[in-house]
């Protein structure tokens, strides 16, 4: 059987999934690359992989794009590494720079800030070397390096606003298939990331390597796993958000 291409997130929140990966996926049935969001997607979308762990907002650019998976990147309330960063109130803001990691989470700050917050902001691409850039006021950053200590006194939780905003949970990224994928291999991958999310502690011992914070918080109060049907209504509206 040929080998599926998989292409994985390198972020901590993605520890569980590689473990089950890892340990218990047949090593003849895949090849895994690990990657920021955006390159989970790109290579997607130009079918270098078969299977990735993409931003939803890249779910409609992607062509016979099926999420095979039950589990996700999500959150039901504060998520902790998706943030708007500012040295200024969120009335004052003007411009934000852009974490271009992620366009989820992009599309989920201008989702907010006009249906939400009401306002209206200018957006620009987040350069090299901004903690040191003094004339950046104002960010949009994800990941680990959210959890860096950085001078911004004001910090906005997307995903918690998001649940003020809906009430609902929202999800960052789902795995995402372009092609038909053989339905055992579904089953197996499925059964394995549950194996990996089953053993969090242990998926933390072996990937962690310099972390600030206690992963293991946060990997099981902050990152929801289950894409169950409150995440799919969820998904459904922000996509329609930024259709």
């Amino acid at each position: 059987m040929k080998k599926v291409k998989i292409s994985a997130v390198s972020y901590a929140n993605t520890y569980p999934f590689l473990y089950g990966i890892d340990k218990k996926l047949d090593s003849n049935a895949y090849e895994l690359s690990l990657d920021v969001p955006s390159e989970c997607a790109r290579k997607l979308q130009h079918n270098e992989v078969d299977l990735g762990l993409i931003p939803v907002a890249m779910i409609p650019k992607i062509e016979n794009a099926e999420i095979i998976s039950d589990y996700c990147i999500g959150a039901d309330g504060a998520v902790k590494t998706v943030l708007l960063m500012s040295k200024i109130p969120l009335e004052e803001i003007k411009t934000v720079y852009l974490d271009t990691d992620s366009r989820s989470s992009a599309q989920l700050l201008k989702i907010l800030a006009r249906e939400f917050w009401k306002v209206d902001w200018d957006y620009k691409e987040l350069p090299k070397g901004f903690a040191t850039n003094k004339e950046i006021e104002s960010i949009l950053l994800i990941g680990d390096k959210t959890q860096k200590s950085l001078p911004y006194t004001y910090i906005y939780d997307l995903a918690k606003a998001w649940k003020e905003f809906t009430g609902k949970p929202f999800v960052f990224a789902a795995w995402v298939a372009n092609k038909k994928l053989d339905d055992n291999f579904i089953n197996d991958f499925n059964k394995v990331i549950s194996f990996g999310l089953e053993n969090i502690s242990e998926s933390i011992k072996e990937y962690n390597i310099s972390h600030n914070y206690d992963l293991e918080e946060y990997l099981t109060k902050y990152i929801s796993y289950n894409f169950n049907e409150d995440k799919k209504i969820a998904l459904k509206q922000y996509l329609s958000f930024i259709k």
